[in-house]
């Protein structure tokens, strides 16, 4: 959290409300750096890291003309509480639209099919195709947890920051979904008709 003198932030609060175009450049300038480098922990991707940044801002700004800021002196806090509230809801509706899986498979590829690819091509995306379906039958929240995990990077305490959820439930969650997943996979590959 930024640290300053209460004082500095209700001016600033009462400048933004006046209508001070200079009020809102310095919020701006103060508070951008910070919001970013919370926004990019969070998302780990650049470019909606940024966007949700600007939402941020334009979010706090919009309170801050319309006095919807109750305690001015503690505009960090405010400003903090804000950006958690809008990164939640970017995950919230991140998970509401389906699953992200994507493991580069090309679903045109099967075996015999006429193609320059070369053999070993074929066979690492049979061996993607096997991964995709055994991820696909796991349900829907153990697949964003994995997908989390695996694509994100984040760590179960993270994860259940974002799904609003308890740590050790991600983990039991996490570790069962990975266990169903190494056995879909075996049971599939039992299957798979051997090319030598």
């Amino acid at each position: 959290m930024l640290l300053g003198d209460a004082s500095r932030w209700k001016v600033m609060a009462q400048g933004v409300r006046a209508g001070d175009l200079l009020s809102e450049e310095e919020f701006s300038r103060v508070f951008y750096p910070h919001i970013m480098a919370l926004a990019a922990l969070r998302v780990r991707d650049r470019e909606s890291a940024c966007e949700i940044t600007q939402e941020i801002l334009l979010a706090v700004l919009s309170a801050l003309r319309n006095g919807r800021v109750r305690e001015p002196e503690k505009l960090p806090a405010f400003v903090t509480g804000t950006a958690k509230n809008l990164i939640h809801d970017y995950w919230r509706e991140r998970a509401k639209l389906g699953d992200p899986l994507n493991l580069g498979v090309n679903e045109t590829l099967i075996p015999g099919q006429d193609s320059d690819v070369g053999q070993e091509n074929i066979e690492e995306a049979e061996r993607k195709k096997i991964v995709l379906a055994a991820f696909q039958k796991l349900k829907p929240l153990d697949r964003r947890i994995l997908f989390l995990t695996l694509s994100e990077g984040l760590n179960p305490r993270e994860i259940a920051v974002e799904l609003d959820m308890k740590p050790e439930y991600v983990r039991n969650r996490k570790s069962r979904a990975l266990v169903a997943v190494r056995r879909t996979i075996k049971k599939m590959m039992r299957k798979e008709p051997s090319r030598y």
